[in-house]
């Protein structure tokens, strides 16, 4: 074999993104929103910042490998955590804020983690849960004091290899306990690297990008590390992500690029023809963690002249997989077309490849340098990973060109505003309760939320009213709050299988057609 002389050991590591944003893009901004006027810092201050907090965790006994994780929302001081834990060769953790307890002390106990970077408001939130960290930081006046304590010489930053672990986040533990994927350096470069193409969200050094979508959802789906390498400012909307705060943001900032699931659009979209907003910076708004409604896509465009752009992906993915930004808003509904080095496969019930025809439906696998290849510790599902593949679990149809369309999901999870809700934990809390004798928990369409909970119970005694108010008291001791369904129906008997399995597949056809909510539904 003839080698490339080509310097192909040079690390595609994270410390090459933090040495361009406090060099050439030391100039540009992350600007955090806040109950006034927002915090400004230049990304070169940042990089100073960055070095203390590296001494600061060394100086807390954190080595390459340790877990530190994160509790909080989208600022600068996340953004530092983001920088300096990597590039130091230990392991970011993003905690979900949303999780409910038992979650997430699980993924507390299971990651190991060594320290918790917490945000101040949700301390009430992360004592609530239970979990526990062997020392925890507030990101506030203890955080501001830890380094301010450390030296100003420069952090002396290890060499890496860029197939270490950089970063760790959890899926939603839709089926049995949330599942670790831990990203690498190598992964996390050209994750950002396909996030800046011009096919994709074209992320470039004059833009000012929003990312919405929380930093603990799959890395705030890659916007610190693309918009860090190529020196775009970053605009971190804290916790005021409802609509009227995030559209005098993109206002004053003149934002051109954001991204979140399509809720927070929807609210968006609503305030703005309310009130008059001024949405004409925006040139790519990025849409995903939810199938993107047609009807928004024309809404926005139409009424706000903004044009979305859906991505696809999972947290296993990095997330991002394939965008959908050619064409009208019916091509702009589809999942789009995979970004280079991604390959996309359908396959069948007997794990045969099946044609690129846009008809012919399978199960959707993916593979490529950015995708997971295992879970972090877990050996219970090795059916999720066929020969090199990803086995997303949705069902898929792929056109001539690539363009992917998504159809129907294998497992019955509910995605609600972009976050996944486990029917299978509905169920078994509602079973549990003293009035319920079988439960079995579909979706049902919502224009907001794009997917909520419809529980379908049978009571114990048929002759009893349903009270659901009661329901929902229980469930609140089991579940997080947006778990519980806004809508009950009482059943006679939940379909079955010919092996005993609750076949929701029939529930799903009598709600499509209406008769699955007849005269004495009780809707909560």
């Amino acid at each position: 074999m003839l080698e490339g002389l080509m310097q192909h050991d040079h690390p595609l590591t994270l410390q090459h993104v933090l040495r361009r944003m406090r060099t050439m893009n030391g100039d540009r901004e992350v600007v955090t929103l806040t109950e006034s006027e927002p915090d400004r810092i230049t990304y070169a201050e940042v990089g100073e910042r960055v070095d203390r907090l590296a001494h600061a965790l060394t100086s807390l006994g954190i080595e390459p490998g340790d877990r530190v994780a994160t509790f909080s929302w989208n600022s600068q001081r996340h953004f530092e955590a983001y920088m300096a834990v990597p590039c130091m060769g230990a392991v970011l953790h993003t905690l979900n804020i949303r999780l409910f307890p038992e979650q997430l002390r699980y993924i507390v106990e299971h990651a190991e983690d060594s320290i918790v970077l917490l945000d101040p408001s949700l301390r009430e939130v992360w004592e609530a849960s239970g979990a526990k960290a062997p020392r925890v930081i507030e990101l506030g006046d203890e955080y501001e004091q830890l380094l301010a304590e450390q030296t100003d010489e420069p952090f002396e930053y290890p060499e890496l290899d860029d197939r270490m672990a950089a970063g760790l986040c959890y899926t939603s533990g839709t089926t049995g306990n949330p599942k670790g994927v831990l990203y690498s350096h190598r992964s996390n470069i050209l994750h950002a690297m396909g996030k800046c193409l011009a096919d994709s969200v074209a992320i470039k050094h004059s833009d000012v990008v929003m990312p919405v979508v929380p930093m603990f959802h799959a890395n705030a789906w890659g916007f610190p590390y693309a918009c860090a390498m190529l020196g775009a400012t970053l605009v971190m909307p804290s916790r005021f992500v409802a609509a009227e705060p995030l559209a005098k943001a993109i206002e004053r900032e003149r934002v051109t690029i954001t991204g979140a699931v399509p809720t927070v659009w929807l609210d968006l979209l609503r305030y703005a023809d309310e009130h008059g907003s001024d949405l004409s910076s925006i040139e790519t708004m990025v849409c995903g963690g939810a199938a993107v409604p047609l009807s928004l896509i024309q809404a926005m465009e139409e009424r706000q002249g903004v044009r979305i752009v859906q991505g696809w992906g999972m947290t296993e993915t990095s997330p991002l997989a394939s965008t959908s930004r050619e064409g009208g808003p019916e091509q702009r509904a589809r999942q789009g077309r995979p970004l280079p080095l991604v390959d996309f496969r359908i396959v069948g019930d007997d794990g045969q490849e099946l044609p690129w025809d846009d008809e012919t439906t399978g199960e959707l696998q993916v593979r490529g340098p950015w995708i997971a290849r295992a879970y972090y510790e877990d050996d219970t599902s090795p059916e999720k990973f066929d020969g090199g593949w990803l086995r997303t679990g949705d069902i898929a149809a792929v056109a001539p060109d690539g363009s992917l369309r998504l159809t129907d999901r294998s497992k019955d999870v509910i995605k609600s505003g972009g976050e996944w809700i486990s029917s299978v934990e509905l169920e078994n809390a509602l079973m549990a309760h003293p009035s319920v004798r079988e439960a079995a928990v579909i979706a049902r369409p919502d224009e907001r939320w794009s997917e909520r909970p419809l529980a379908c119970v049978v009571l114990e005694d048929p002759s009893a009213p349903l009270d659901a108010d009661d329901l929902k008291r229980h469930l609140l001791e089991h579940v997080a709050k947006w778990w519980v369904p806004e809508d009950f129906t009482v059943i006679d008997e939940v379909p079955k299988t010919s092996v005993g399995k609750f076949d929701k597949k029939v529930l799903r056809a009598r709600l499509a057609e209406g008769t699955l909510l007849p005269a004495g539904t009780l809707s909560a």
